[in-house]
């Protein structure tokens, strides 16, 4: 039974990903000339627990106003993301107070590695402490050739975008009692754990322990709901278009076919170094995600009710929510690299939510060293305030060596604004197709295969809501 209380993630090293080989990019066609047959998570009946969980995850009845559940940020019908264009989401005991930070999906978890700092590496298990390792500069990091940056020590995994839990039941506690989110208390949680309609099948399930300890009532409930994220297939379907295309049941159109090679050019998008596209040596399909931590130097969101104040700086991995690390200059303003799956159905991106489509992104990055101008304010007297939400005591830790972010003012962006449409336009191949009751519809080969920057859109799957 105590295993069933730490719900750890997985303990067992992320396959490396490789590059993609030249004679494995599309072809002139779209089509793929290296097919895999990906090696999805399997797949069987939700057990007691996950189902109990799902309960639980729709429950409003378990926040602080009552009105709030887990759903309710993490919607299913929009891959387990917020419904609204909102940067943050509004919660509270009166549902009017701003989150602090954008709401990441809860797509796509299963796999995320426990917090740790170690060589950047997918294969490494051991990785030092935080409190021992101090990272600095670190070698170039591109799309096709990481061995320049294999010896850096860097943050990566855990939940969040700070990282601070290691497991989906740690993780479900932490929106559940934030004043600002769900706004629960203990008390709440517990009285409507002991007297909800599930609270039978709850006792059943965890033990004649959970009625005499109020500890183990909530860790079986938190449980539960972890159980749901990991048991649930519409949590990690697996099911875009790119996965078709992987497969080699769909081709890409040209503009998917450009997106997908800029993508993949070291010196053009980059954009594969961070968000690895390519299926693990035993199948596993790509998360698009290295799990690691960049500070990027995301201007400044002052629609935020935090930076109101002015003295105010979400600073990431040393705090202010995250306070294992505030002494650690080293990991001020990182936050973590999040997977790119179903992107393009986002509506708030980085963690400020500063950004509300697609291309304001990959103007971010095309443009934030070469024309600073169109990406930050300027103060009264005209000059441009670069880098304007992180204290320059810490800029030394921005991101400043890996393409497209080694350019000058006054440089060419490394992409022009095609370029960036085209990689749009891949961005929209990871959408994933319905996930219904029974199997997700797949396109045939070449069904979109149309030069368009818009494949058809994806549909999304007819679950409940939720949230944590």
């Amino acid at each position: 039974m105590i295993f069933k209380l730490t719900v750890v993630l997985s303990l067992l090293a992320v396959p490396a990903f490789a590059a993609t080989p030249p004679a494995c990019a599309p072809a002139a066609d779209g089509g793929n000339p290296c097919p895999v047959n990906l090696r999805r998570p399997s797949t069987a009946p939700l057990s007691a627990m996950a189902q109990l969980g799902r309960t639980l995850f729709h429950d409003p009845a378990l926040s602080g106003s009552g009105r709030q559940s887990c759903a309710s940020c993490h919607d299913p019908a929009h891959h387990y993301a917020p419904a609204g264009a909102s940067a943050v989401a509004l919660g509270g005991t009166d549902l009017t107070r701003d989150g602090l930070r954008a709401v990441p999906t809860l797509t796509y978890l299963e796999t995320r590695p426990p917090f740790s700092i170690g060589p950047d590496t997918a294969e490494n298990e051991t990785a030092p402490t935080p409190s021992t390792v101090a990272v600095g500069p670190h070698g170039a990091k591109t799309a096709r050739n990481n061995a320049a940056s294999a010896a850096n020590l860097v943050p990566q995994g855990g939940l969040f975008w700070d990282g601070r839990a290691d497991t989906l039941q740690q993780q479900v506690a932490g929106p559940l009692f934030n004043p600002d989110e769900m706004a629960s208390s203990r008390a709440i949680v517990l009285a409507r754990l002991a007297r909800g309609p599930y609270a039978p099948m709850l006792r059943r399930l965890g033990g004649q322990a959970v009625g005499h300890s109020d500890d183990l009532l909530l860790a079986e409930a938190l449980f539960a709901i972890a159980r749901y994220q990991i048991e649930d297939p519409s949590f990690h379907p697996y099911a875009s278009p790119y996965d078709d295309w992987l497969e080699g049941r769909l081709r890409m159109t040209p503009a998917q076919r450009r997106g997908y090679l800029l993508f993949n050019d070291p010196a053009k998008g980059n954009c594969a170094a961070c968000h690895p596209d390519r299926p693990g040596p035993d199948g596993t399909p790509p998360l698009l995600t290295d799990h690691q931590f960049e500070a990027l130097g995301v201007p400044r969101n002052r629609a935020l009710a935090a930076n109101r104040d002015p003295g105010f700086h979400d600073l990431g991995l040393c705090g202010p929510v995250r306070t294992d690390m505030a002494a650690r200059t080293d990991m001020c303003g990182l936050f973590i690299t999040p997977g790119l799956r179903n992107v393009a159905t986002r509506h708030a991106f980085f963690h400020n939510g500063a950004y509300h489509t697609l291309d304001g992104v990959l103007d971010f990055y095309a443009l934030r060293d070469v024309a600073p101008a169109r990406i930050y304010p300027k103060d009264a007297g005209g000059r441009v305030l670069r880098y304007d939400d992180l204290p320059p005591p810490y800029r030394a830790n921005l991101d400043v060596t890996d393409a497209p972010f080694d350019r000058h003012p006054g440089d060419p962006p490394a992409l022009t604004p095609r370029e960036r449409r085209d990689i749009i336009a891949f961005l929209r191949m990871l959408t994933d197709h319905v996930v219904s009751h029974g199997p997700s519809h797949r396109p045939e080969n070449g069904e979109t295969d149309h030069e368009s920057d818009h494949p058809p859109a994806a549909r999304n799957p007819p679950v409940r809501r939720d949230h944590p």
